[in-house]
């Protein structure tokens, strides 16, 4: 295992790394929010140890990697061609893509838009959300809010140009809240719903007492503390920040359906589930050679770490089920 900067057509990633033999089959892990590649780092051992070549890249703005301005940098079809040039630096025709949280949406997009490349893919926590005909995200979700009385979800509160300086303040208090409010582990009445009253901002809906989830060592969180008070909060917010550009820009893939196989593992107890589950019921539609759809009894947001076995051996499985054809053409 091991950590290197690779230059890309247009940006600078930090990349953790295993089982980098010319011949591997590649297996592309992306990370969400507020998370690193380290946050694979089980995930990197396992599949490297069975023969993959593993690569978990700090994403575009977060950890080691490069950090743009501009909210307008941080579109999905960014996102989507910092993985594409990536598989091409590490010297591969094609690969397998799994995401979780950001990740996921930036997984089933690679799959969507460059299915060539991208010949199998798995998402965890987050499904596969199409795009809406009707009008861009941000506004039809702060008019859901309001109709429901639920007050504002924080994606809605990270539109805000200066939402980040509330968050770099502390980073340390910051993650151990976020950490702890989407854990299994933690309560249900503790865990956050992503809702918040108007004058309430999200940390203030976390209680205070909130400690590191049971998955996560002092040593580990160190890496992420380091990694945000160094490159701030500014960057992974412009990702929320780019929702409605995203809408803009993939008016091309309307209807479109994400062919390479796939699968999709959830907690059940993902708080995330509480606005993005609505789009698990309909996943088959969408993504036809949907293989499997598990979902992880007790598991909260942070799946891969809270477990790690269990995410393990399904990917393991998963990779395992392809056409031999398609890992060995890597």
């Amino acid at each position: 295992m091991r950590t290197r900067l690779i230059k890309t057509d247009g940006l600078i990633q930090q990349v953790l790394e295993a089982g980098h033999k010319a011949d591997a089959p590649l297996v592309l892990l992306i990370h969400g929010f507020p998370e690193l590649g380290v946050s694979w780092l089980a995930q990197v051992q396992a599949l490297s140890q069975a023969g993959y070549h593993v690569a978990a890249p700090d994403m575009r703005g977060y950890g080691g990697t490069e950090k743009p301005q501009q909210a307008s940098d941080y579109s999905i079809l960014n996102l989507v061609g910092d993985m594409v040039d990536l598989v091409r630096a590490l010297g591969k025709l094609n690969c397998v893509v799994v995401g979780h949280d950001w990740g996921a949406p930036v997984a089933w997009h690679c799959a969507l838009l460059r299915p060539d490349l991208f010949t199998a893919v798995a998402g965890l926590s987050v499904p596969f959300q199409p795009r809406r005909s009707n009008g861009p995200p941000t506004p039809a979700m702060a008019a859901i809010s309001k109709r429901a009385g639920l007050g504002d979800l924080y994606i809605s509160r990270f539109q805000a140009r200066d939402a980040h300086l509330a968050l770099q303040a502390d980073p340390a208090t910051t993650l151990r809240k976020l950490f702890w409010a989407y854990d299994g582990a933690t309560p249900a009445d503790k865990r956050s719903t992503g809702f918040m009253p108007e004058g309430v901002d999200l940390l203030e809906t976390v209680d205070d007492a909130a400690t590191l989830p049971p998955w996560m060592s002092e040593d580990h969180f160190e890496d992420y503390v380091s990694a945000f008070a160094a490159g701030g909060f500014d960057g992974p917010l412009n990702w929320y920040r780019a929702l409605d550009l995203n809408w803009s820009l993939t008016a091309f893939v309307q209807g479109q359906k994400i062919l390479p196989p796939a699968l999709f593992v959830v907690g059940a107890d993902d708080p995330v589930r509480h606005y993005a589950g609505s789009a698990e019921a309909g996943l088959k539609d969408w993504v036809p050679n949907l293989t499997r759809t598990v979902v992880v009894p007790g598991a909260g947001h942070w799946i891969q770490q809270e477990r790690a076995d269990e995410v393990n051996a399904l990917l393991l499985e998963f990779l395992t089920s392809l056409p031999l054809s398609r890992r060995e053409r890597a």
